[in-house]
């Protein structure tokens, strides 16, 4: 199955502490390139992380954000006396010397940072749980890329096929092509060479005709369009093998368009090579 690079999934569960959310996205990239963005009380689950995410993906640049929505009041809180009492004296101090500032609310008290004192987070319980939510994470975000990916298959199976068209167009133009260069070459070399011997014309023409056959460039595109069929029936992380079919793809419509005889096969050349780079475009987002 072709897997293109850009996704995206999020999972979240609830812990003792709060709601714990984990969110996958990731664009195209040469290889695998994790970034994690995490507050430090969550920092110890990235390696778990990292290993589960590194098993399912190969290529991209992933970026897995995980954070910890807390609970109003978390089981296990209780007012810290010590917090509160920093506060009070500072709310009394403000009183002195802004009368006419708002007292402190209750629900302001308690959402003073520090006021609460929370229980720790349980690491083990929150590793089981984390895992728990980036295989789900994942199962959603490899499911997304893979549908990415049919759309990506099929596009670039479509200029294959167009490819091969333009192909078929160019075949029966070679030899008419050929005889047509060739009489006009013959007219010019007699005007240019006088009196010289049609075995003298023969030679010239010979050398012409070595220069300007393109029977090895369409061998060779025909060649590398059925390994990009292959390729793509084959699936998997095929997108450097594509990468690299592409510019070889591209290196022999070069040569065809510099041999071209005619107009007509510059001009299906170079349709050719717009294809190509319209292939390349899709193919650089596949895994």
């Amino acid at each position: 199955m072709i897997q293109s690079m850009t996704g995206y999934a999020a999972a979240t569960g609830d812990t003792p502490r709060g709601v714990l959310s984990i969110e996958l996205r990731s664009v195209n990239a040469r290889f695998l390139d994790l970034q994690f963005r995490v507050s430090d009380e969550l920092r110890s689950l990235e390696p778990v992380l990292r290993e589960l995410i590194a098993a399912r993906v190969s290529r991209g640049k992933l970026d897995c954000r995980v954070f910890l929505k807390e609970a109003a009041l978390a089981p296990g809180a209780r007012i810290d006396a010590e917090a509160l009492a920093r506060l009070g004296a500072l709310s009394a101090e403000v009183a002195k010397k802004l009368p006419q500032a708002t007292p402190l609310r209750t629900a302001d008290v308690l959402r003073w940072p520090g006021v609460i004192a929370e229980s720790p987070l349980d690491e083990e319980e929150t590793r089981r749980i984390a895992s728990a939510l980036c295989r789900k994470a994942l199962e959603e975000f490899v499911a997304s890329r893979g549908r990415e990916g049919a759309r990506l298959a099929a596009a670039v199976g479509e200029r294959v096929a167009a490819m091969r068209a333009r192909l078929e167009q160019a075949a029966p133009l070679v030899p008419q092509a050929l005889a047509a260069y060739q009489a006009k070459l013959t007219e010019r070399l007699r005007e240019a060479l006088g009196s010289a011997d049609d075995e003298r014309i023969r030679a010239e023409l010979t050398v012409f005709a070595t220069k300007v056959d393109v029977d090895e460039e369409l061998t060779r595109l025909r060649a590398h369009l059925d390994e990009v069929d292959r390729t793509l029936k084959k699936g998997d992380a095929v997108g450097k093998r594509l990468d690299f079919l592409a510019q070889e793809l591209n290196r022999e419509a070069n040569t065809l368009a510099s041999k071209a005889a005619s107009h007509e096969l510059a001009d299906c050349a170079l349709e050719l090579k717009l294809l190509i780079e319209q292939m390349r475009e899709q193919v650089q987002n596949i895994e």
